[in-house]
């Protein structure tokens, strides 16, 4: 058995006991933080865990995911979710591929002349390990998009300066709304089905070298106004701890919870709208709590 220690870790006598510890409970972590996809755990899990073991290629990042579906649904929830378990609370590097869209965008990523490496260089130079998240990767330059075959293929991308970075301890998140549109107005057919349209679409707008390099092709789904009910619940419960540590104590009835609902839940949107009609509702709360107070 290949008991290889991965890179990034911090090691020491019981540190293999202890990450294995850690990812026995991965999956619990994951359900605790994203709601309404548990498809989609058990693949991204089975990803995490061989990356973190060290049975991942050597040659390649530690695992790589192109998570598809409609905007709101937890694509990037999970991505922060994982990273901050992972390599302690550290976020994913997020570039937005809507920002890449033109040819200079490669310059732009990895330096445009000797001297310059670029903003994929610049965030490689803070941290060896991590997770690298590109956004709406449709909307990338096909320049572009031979940069990340590169970094698929041998974990590695060659900067402006003639510098070779090693990406061989990243995990690689691409996320996309390909098929977003279809999905939703297919919402009454059986998940199978949304999801082999949303794929064929995927089929159609990447391109199929970039796609099969990537170990995991996951559709997440729409989120019922049930689900969207769970997440605003966690969202009040995790903001008024925030503010019960800042000395403001809440009380929040079946009423308040219904106003935040109308506000934050949205067909299209998902549960993007949803924190901050929380965050308002909760801090609106608190400050005229403050105001009403007697004066000292």
């Amino acid at each position: 058995m290949n008991t290889s220690l991965p890179a990034c870790a911090n090691i020491g006598v019981d540190w293999f006991s202890q990450r294995r510890e850690q990812l026995r409970n991965l999956g619990a972590h994951l359900h605790e933080h994203i709601k309404g996809q548990s498809h989609v755990i058990g693949r991204v899990e089975s990803v995490l865990r061989r990356g973190e073991l060290g049975l991942a290629h050597p040659g390649r990042p530690k695992g790589s995911f192109l998570f598809v579906g409609p905007t709101g649904v937890g694509k990037t929830e999970i991505t922060n979710a994982f990273t901050d378990y992972l390599f302690n609370g550290m976020k994913p590097v997020r570039f937005d591929m809507s920002e890449y869209q033109n040819q200079s965008s490669v310059e732009k990523l990895i330096g445009e002349k000797v001297g310059d490496i670029g903003l994929l260089g610049r965030s490689l130079a803070k941290a060896d390990c991590g997770t690298l998240l590109f956004d709406e990767v449709e909307k990338a330059h096909p320049l572009v998009l031979d940069l990340f075959l590169q970094i698929l293929d041998d974990a590695s991308i060659t900067l402006a300066t003639g510098e070779r970075k090693n990406l061989s301890r990243f995990y690689v998140v691409f996320t996309s709304n390909i098929g977003a549109g279809e999905a939703m107005r297919m919402q009454s057919a059986p998940f199978a089905s949304i999801e082999r349209t949303v794929l064929a679409r995927v089929g159609q707008q990447l391109r199929p070298e970039l796609v099969g390099r990537m170990t995991e092709k996951i559709v997440f789904s729409r989120l019922s106004y049930d689900v969207q009910r769970e997440i605003c619940e966690a969202m009040i419960a995790g903001e008024c701890a925030r503010l019960h540590k800042l000395g403001h104590i809440i009380t929040v009835t079946p009423a308040d919870l219904e106003t935040i609902l109308r506000e934050g839940c949205h067909k299209t949107l998902g549960a993007r709208p949803m924190r901050g009609a929380v965050e308002r509702f909760l801090q609106d709360r608190a400050a005229n709590g403050l105001l009403a107070s007697p004066s000292r």
